[in-house]
């Protein structure tokens, strides 16, 4: 334990120290109206992963929302944070995933054990679907302090985690998209990755000579042959991206633009976390203290840090 008072101690547990310099490639179709990403964690999807004892199932969910997240918020211009969060009735009741604008991603799934035993015994590979139930999907830009938050829900529907994400964007945004999601255990550990598309508007960089019914032909080639990508070309670290991107679209050009980095993300301190205990009574502390000590758990890197009852003082009743 360190010997820094906890309300000082911002040093972070003992996670992987794990980058991925190209987790994310944006690429464009030069002169057509398609640009996307494509989305491979390597080995920081095992370290982010097999921290958290959950059913194969549940993990392979959490490893597709990880790389969701990781494409979505490198699309988009803010400071802070970009998470996703699904929260239903089923055996998975919330799944979270984050991504902050530098890259550090962070992810977990909350689960009722005695509703994913039922669901297997019926069906041992269920769907994104069966897994979340009835409820919502919500994606969220928190740039902290007095920076407005940017919402968007909706009700959760589609089988799987990528159509739920397309119906967001068809009804929410407006936008048209195809993307292609996986996660699974390999040889080398858990690996996850994304591949996802986007037709922009018919504006700057695409060609003149294109009407609409040949943008919208150009979309319709792309998104069938971004149909052809295997699951296995997908999280094959030994692929380079360039090279991947390069097998599904040289028939239409395709370039690439400054890849970003990820990271394990997880911000938990136990400056953070002594902050959150201050904020209880005095009373309250007692009986979370278990043999003279406060243990509380990050749920996203899934460490315990432990404090002496002593040296948290919690509010004194007025």
């Amino acid at each position: 334990m360190s010997d820094t008072p906890a309300f000082l101690d911002g040093g972070r547990p003992p996670v992987p120290d794990i980058v991925v310099p190209r987790g994310v490639v944006p690429f464009f179709l030069p002169q057509r109206p398609v640009r996307g990403r494509l989305v491979r964690l390597g080995p920081l999807a095992d370290a982010l992963l097999s921290r958290h004892d959950n059913h194969p199932v549940v993990t392979a969910l959490v490893g597709q929302a990880l790389a969701l997240a990781a494409g979505l918020s490198t699309a988009l211009k803010f400071r802070g944070s970009f998470s996703l969060q699904a929260k239903g009735d089923g055996p998975v009741s919330m799944l979270l995933a984050d991504c902050t604008d530098a890259g550090e991603l962070r992810g977990h799934a909350i689960t009722n054990r005695g509703k994913l035993d039922a669901l297997l015994a019926l069906d041992p590979t269920p769907s994104a679907e069966a897994l979340l139930g009835t409820g919502f999907l919500a994606f969220t830009v928190d740039q902290g302090g007095e920076q407005n938050r940017h919402q968007g829900i909706v009700a959760i529907e589609g089988g799987s985690l990528a159509d739920m994400a397309l119906h967001y964007f068809a009804t929410s945004e407006q936008l048209r998209c195809q993307m292609r999601l996986a996660c699974t255990h390999t040889p080398s550990g858990w690996r996850a990755g994304a591949l996802i598309l986007e037709k922009v508007a018919g504006a700057g960089g695409i060609d003149p000579a294109l009407n609409d019914a040949a943008q919208e032909e150009s979309w319709h080639t792309a998104t069938t042959l971004a149909a052809t990508l295997t699951d296995a070309e997908l999280l094959d670290d030994a692929l380079p991206a360039d090279r991947l991107l390069y097998r599904l679209f040289h028939t239409e050009g395709v370039a690439t633009d400054r890849a970003r980095a990820l990271s394990f993300g997880c911000r938990c301190s136990r400056a953070r976390l002594a902050s959150i205990l201050e904020g209880f009574p005095a009373e309250d502390l007692d009986h979370m203290a278990i043999d003279n000590d406060i243990v509380m758990t990050c749920e996203f890197c899934n460490f315990d840090f432990r404090f002496p009852r002593g040296d948290v003082q919690g509010q004194v009743a007025s």
